[in-house]
């Protein structure tokens, strides 16, 4: 592909990110008001974060396959076209049950865009710069919570025209795929020379090429994102119920947080194209793991708005295992495979709220996140188990099967 075709798929995989993450976020801001407003009890509301993840986690296999047999084009078109649609769809929801499904089938869409575009970056950008573009992609996810949180500002308590808008904008990526991002040629190639081999099968990644891989790259990214979604979730906690935050500080907080992810997640997308993908997402989850007890302990209050950022700076692994796990799988099964190893994980991330929950019931909040620091460290040990430099797949002119390290 020509250098323009890079930087297209570069700036609509960026939006399209940037999107999913907003309808991502966009729930858990309006939460308390749709709570009110449906007479939803803590429970019920808690059942749709999770619906959402569970939906995610799903994708790993339903937008996969569709990716890796109908193009990256046709699908990352069909993933915000679903969670477009479904977020507007939720303006019109009165009962619990229907938000609950369209909340679970708008998951498949959500979870879907970060495996493709991690696999259509693999496929358009050179080996030394695939990290970096990858990373970036992925750092729409902070820029676009502060999005979802500057809109919900203006737009609540009127949640069912904050979700409607919400969706109906999501035509502005998929006009831009339309109009400027091309299909893979990688993908075209590897199906028009395996014609005869039939429709991808989940059965290919866990063949006994790609078993070790799969298994070891979803028990690394599930680790991983169990600590960062059950810190995710109960560090807002934390901070008014034991730190004595105003939830006025509390929403500038928020806004610091997300912008020091945004920079951790390009400084290290840089670093992994300079001394490898692997040793780099190892360095960010063994540095998250040492800022968590440092941020918990820390005796002043008006420090945390300083540390907090340099925490958030190092969780920069969700935009590096993109670019990683898409150069350990060749292009017949590269969206299926990553997107396994990342969303099966995201999957599993839905019960790490209800885990911290009851460490924080029977010890403190504090004790909750101590131990999403040791899922971060398990996470770091599970990858020196695999390829610490995998071989540039170089899009797969050289060869069709999985690579291996050098």
């Amino acid at each position: 592909m020509n250098t323009k075709t890079k930087w297209h798929v570069l700036i609509g995989g960026f939006i399209a990110y940037l999107f999913d993450a907003m309808e991502i976020i966009l729930l858990s801001i309006a939460l308390p008001v749709i709570r009110q407003d449906l007479g939803l009890s803590i429970n019920e509301a808690g059942a749709l974060a999770t619906a959402t993840l569970l939906g995610i986690g799903a994708s790993s296999i339903v937008t996969g396959w569709y990716s890796d047999n109908y193009g990256r084009r046709k699908a990352l078109i069909a993933s915000l076209l679903v969670f477009g649609t479904l977020t507007a769809a939720i303006a019109y929801a009165s009962e619990l049950y229907m938000l609950l499904l369209l909340r679970f089938v708008s998951g498949l869409g959500l979870g879907g865009v970060w495996s493709i575009v991690s696999a259509y970056i693999a496929e358009t950008w050179p080996p030394q710069q695939r990290a970096r573009a990858t990373a970036f992609v992925i750092s729409a996810f902070p820029i676009g919570a502060i999005l979802a949180a500057m809109t919900a500002k203006y737009m609540l308590p009127e949640w069912r025209t904050l979700f409607l808008y919400s969706g109906i904008a999501v035509v502005l990526p998929i006009a831009y795929i339309l109009f400027f991002v091309p299909e893979s040629q990688s993908w075209r190639k590897q199906k028009e020379a395996a014609v005869d081999q039939g429709n991808v099968s989940i059965k290919e990644i866990f063949s006994t090429e790609l078993q070790k891989t799969t298994i070891l790259g979803t028990t690394a990214a599930s680790l991983a994102l169990l600590g960062y979604w059950g810190a995710s979730t109960w560090l807002p906690s934390y901070l008014v119920q034991e730190r004595g935050l105003s939830l006025g500080a509390m929403a500038g907080f928020m806004a610091i947080l997300n912008f020091g992810n945004f920079l951790g997640m390009n400084f290290f997308g840089y670093l992994a194209d300079k001394i490898g993908k692997r040793n780099t997402i190892i360095t960010t989850l063994l540095l998250t793991a040492i800022m968590v007890p440092v941020y918990v302990y820390s005796s002043d209050s008006q420090s945390l708005f300083w540390i907090g950022p340099i925490y958030a700076f190092f969780i920069a692994f969700a935009g590096l295992f993109g670019s990683y796990f898409s150069e350990l799988y060749p292009t017949r099964v590269r969206t299926l495979g990553t997107g396994f190893c990342f969303n099966a994980g995201r999957g599993l991330a839905a019960f790490a709220p209800i885990l911290l929950s009851g460490i924080a019931s029977y010890y403190s909040l504090a004790a909750g996140l101590m131990v999403c620091a040791g899922f971060f460290v398990i996470s770091a040990v599970v990858l020196t188990r695999m390829p610490s430099s995998p071989a540039v797949i170089a899009h797969d002119r050289a060869t069709e099967h999985p690579v291996t390290a050098k």
